[in-house]
């Protein structure tokens, strides 16, 4: 397996998720999966529709951009999803906090270019949003998609779920 880095330690580890489980819940709950690129000397962030499927990431898009261009440079990508995003508003401005559950992770990037494979990649996309769906997928089509595959190499969850308190004068 592919090693992007050593796993880093989480600092609050009384929200970091353990269970693969959960982790893969989350994902499957996602809506919304980011990947960070490396542009030269900065990051590039990009939000995309997925598909979870046995450790891998899926995702389709046009065959040219800057998404495109940069992955072709570098494979190694980092990703990130969330979900249950609820701001907890408690009256005092710096004791706000967020309850939430995130997934972040690493990994490296392939093109799928096989025309069997980019089916099978293109129906796990459309099962996450649309479980049991089925799709034929016109040739022409075919050829123009990119399918981009993301063999995750580490990923950690977090969750986090403050207490809902509002603050007043006597108990700040």
């Amino acid at each position: 397996m592919f090693r992007f880095r050593e796993k880093e330690r989480m600092r609050r580890t009384e929200k970091e998720i353990t269970n693969r489980r959960e982790i893969d819940l989350i994902l499957s709950k996602a809506t919304v999966c980011r990947i960070g690129l490396i542009d030269q000397d900065a990051p590039y962030i990009v939000p995309l529709n997925f598909g979870y499927s046995n450790n891998c990431l899926y995702f389709h898009s046009a065959p040219n951009g800057k998404k495109i261009e940069l992955l072709k440079k570098n494979p190694l990508v980092c990703f990130e999803v969330d979900i249950h995003h609820e701001i907890i508003y408690t009256g005092l401005p710096c004791r706000w906090s967020t309850n939430y559950e995130s997934v972040i992770g690493y990994g490296k990037t392939s093109f799928i270019t096989e025309m069997e494979q980019k089916q099978k990649a293109l129906h796990i996309i459309i099962d996450h949003y649309s479980p049991g769906s089925s799709y034929v997928f016109p040739e022409k089509n075919l050829k123009e998609v990119t399918v981009i595959k993301i063999e995750i190499s580490q990923m950690t969850g977090k969750k986090s779920y403050e207490i809902k308190e509002t603050y007043t004068d006597t108990n700040i």
